[in-house]
């Protein structure tokens, strides 16, 4: 399900109407109007909000029916030497621009994207199988 589908899913199960979202938010009518029909993808914090206003745990947002009792507990945070690619320095920094460009593009923009990424690691695997 699309997030904005799940969204107007919610809300109106909740019976508010995209004004009581706005009161509870503070976001534009017309700004939950387009995440609901897809025209936009609003941010973490923008979700967070939004699932504040519709009283629901933030997993709702992405799940439904109830939590698998496997997701329940805390994440495990990763030792220094267990830090994986673009968790500190430069390459966090180009994460962190890569994940602001693509929640600012079109879904087809982002299929694109992971299509161009998908054939250049297939061309790199079979050089490095080949040089072997």
């Amino acid at each position: 399900m699309v997030i904005g589908d799940r969204l107007r899913h919610l809300r109106q199960e909740k019976k508010f109407s995209q004004g009581d979202i706005e009161k509870r938010t503070g976001l534009l009518r017309c700004y939950i109007s387009r995440v609901e029909n897809g025209h936009t993808v609003p941010a973490i914090e923008t979700l967070e909000k939004i699932a504040r206003a519709l009283e629901v745990p933030m997993y709702r947002l992405f799940h439904e029916g109830e939590l698998p009792s496997n997701l329940l507990g805390p994440v495990k945070k990763k030792s220094s030497d267990e830090s994986g690619w673009g968790s500190s320095g430069g390459n966090a920094s180009f994460m962190r621009k890569l994940t602001s460009c693509l929640s600012k593009a079109t879904d087809s923009d982002r299929k694109l994207v992971l299509y161009l990424a998908q054939r250049t690691a297939a061309g790199h695997a079979r050089r490095v199988s080949k040089a072997l």
